[in-house]
């Protein structure tokens, strides 16, 4: 198979060929274009992987532009973090980031020749009467009474405007374009609107600053985008972003293409609603492991590849649609059961003494890294007379279908021996706090002499070199596959999205990396928490389970 066969194909990658094909263009531009007001999520990896994806494969170039014309809610915190997310998804820009202020002069040019051309109005009507003006879906809109200006009027108050000469909300510049209009974005659209705040690349300069739709498609012109692609809920803007480039004077042609944006059951992808989340402190912050923001992700342990495997498997359409979170968690659990080295470790520790060992008894064993992966090497985990279990792993009594450890009977310690459940210590509530067993020492690597079967394998760690480890277990941040459709979405945060808990971890991991993920046998694939986590603190993050229990549960 070519590599042109291999790539995914979709609607736009076919308007891209048949453009290529008929000659109307000869190379592919996209860009990626942010606003600075918040950390990206997991939706603008979608569009990520699209627009620097489509640049890879058809040799074009994809900008990084911020649509940075909100100085109140813009940050460059925001900035460097978009970049830092760009970079770990593994694309790369072409030359410097762009900022739509690095056009804010030419973009004051172009309200002005649209001033001059008698398309563009200065309007006093306050933004209450201009919603009021602007009529609705069923009944048009009305004009403004400050609309028919002379030209020369409209220049001097649009100068008045950048000047500083009226308050926040008193004054805007409109586009004149038809109140009647099917599409209420053409129903006069304000072009400019006045901040008295400073912003974060041209400082106090401006006191007046162009909208997106002003600002975005002049942007994509200048720079030579060829494709700019932007989701469905832009469609209507379209007949305005052609508009304006359809009345000033540059020639570039930009088209714009529409996609469904990605909606993700028991997720909210408002950056509006994650912004609330982080203020009202609902979640730590924007890297809190429950939130689809990619650095969210990122802390909990997802990888690079596992997000565009999941962005590839979903792919591109016009149609909206609601993607089962269980398709996102089989992409990190397909790279992280091929990738992940395997460890162990014990998240609900009950202490097990094997009787028959000496007390000092410490064996050094040699254990693969990986079942399947030789090329992964191996690892050294100590074998002693106590270790640690997982209380799930024990019951007193129970049925055939139980395959860890009852009292009276056996199981195999992993990569180690079979024991046996002789006796037990409990305390005063009735808890189990030891498990006394003998251990059969000639069963490292085989199965017992005399032929009987042994079917449960568990998990353990040294109690003498095993280290004390915080493990958080993170689920779904809500509990209805919708929260965005209630009345308070707050309402539906999951009280069990996290849990924390107590254990012990083998000693290869007391330098465990954030970036490197693991398999906890039987207990999911885990990372260290790159917070929180330290060589005297060791604290892990659940990146998901070895297999969906979701459904199970809910």
């Amino acid at each position: 198979m070519s590599e042109a066969e291999a790539r995914p194909t979709n609607f736009i990658r076919q308007i891209i060929d048949e453009d290529l094909a008929s000659g109307k263009l000869n190379q592919v531009h996209t860009r990626f274009p942010p606003e600075p007001n918040g950390y990206l999520h997991i939706g603008h990896a979608k569009s990520i992987c699209l627009n620097f994806g489509i640049a890879q494969d058809y040799q074009g170039q994809c900008n990084l532009r911020f649509d940075d014309t909100n100085p109140v809610k813009e940050d460059v915190e925001f900035i460097e973090s978009i970049q830092r997310d760009v970079e770990w998804l593994g694309f790369s820009w072409q030359g410097e980031p762009r900022y739509s202020s690095d056009y804010f002069d030419r973009l004051y040019g172009y309200a002005v020749e649209l001033i001059n051309k008698g398309l563009a109005y200065v309007d006093e009507l306050t933004p209450e009467q201009i919603r009021e003006y602007r009529g609705s879906l069923t009944s048009p809109g009305k004009n403004s009474p400050y609309r028919d200006r002379s030209v020369e009027e409209n220049l001097a108050l649009f100068e008045k405007m950048r000047a500083g000469g009226f308050a926040e909300g008193t004054a805007c510049l409109r586009a004149k374009i038809d109140m009647a209009s099917n599409f209420i974005v053409m129903r006069d659209p304000v072009l400019y609107r006045i901040k008295f705040a400073e912003h974060h690349q041209t400082g106090n300069k401006w006191c007046i600053y162009p909208m997106y739709d002003f600002t975005h498609c002049i942007s994509d012109a200048i720079e030579g985008i060829t494709h700019s692609l932007c989701t469905l809920e832009f469609q209507d803007n379209r007949r305005l972003y052609d508009w304006v480039l359809d009345n000033i004077s540059i020639e570039a042609r930009p088209r714009q293409y529409e996609f469904s944006r990605l909606n993700l059951e028991y997720a909210v992808m408002s950056k509006r609603k994650l912004t609330q989340l982080v203020s009202e402190k609902v979640v730590e912050g924007w890297d809190d492991p429950r939130m689809l923001t990619v650095s969210g992700l990122r802390r909990r342990g997802y990888t690079a590849a596992s997000l565009r495997e999941f962005c590839k498997r979903i792919g591109v359409t016009k149609q909206d649609n609601i993607v089962e979170m269980a398709s996102l968690e089989s992409c990190i659990r397909d790279d992280l059961n091929e990738n992940a080295p395997r460890a162990m470790a014990v998240l609900d520790p009950v202490k097990m003494v094997i009787d028959n060992l000496p007390e000092d008894y410490q064996q050094t064993l040699t254990v693969s890294e990986h079942p399947n992966r030789t090329d992964m090497g191996s690892r050294e985990v100590t074998f002693s007379r106590e270790i640690w279990i997982d209380r799930a792993d024990f019951r007193e009594e129970a049925n055939k279908h139980y395959k860890r450890l009852v009292l009276g009977k056996e199981v195999r310690l992993r990569n180690a021996y079979v024991v046996k459940a002789e006796r037990i210590e409990k305390d005063e509530q009735g808890e189990i706090t030891v498990i006394h067993c003998t251990c059969d020492v000639e069963t490292l690597g085989k199965d017992p002499a005399d032929g009987r079967k042994v079917k449960g394998v568990i998990h353990w760690v040294s109690a003498v070199t095993g280290l004390p480890a915080e493990f958080r277990l993170y689920d779904r941040l809500f509990s209805v596959p919708n929260p965005a459709a209630e009345d308070d979405f707050l309402t539906a945060i999951n009280p069990e999205s996290l849990t924390i808990r107590q254990g012990f971890v083998e000693q290869s991991l007391a330098t465990a990396q954030a970036s490197k993920p693991y398999q906890f046998e039987r207990e999911g694939y885990f990372c260290a928490d790159s917070k929180y986590s330290s060589a005297d603190n060791l604290v892990f993050n659940r990146t998901v389970g070895l297999r969906d229990t979701w459904q199970k549960t809910v």
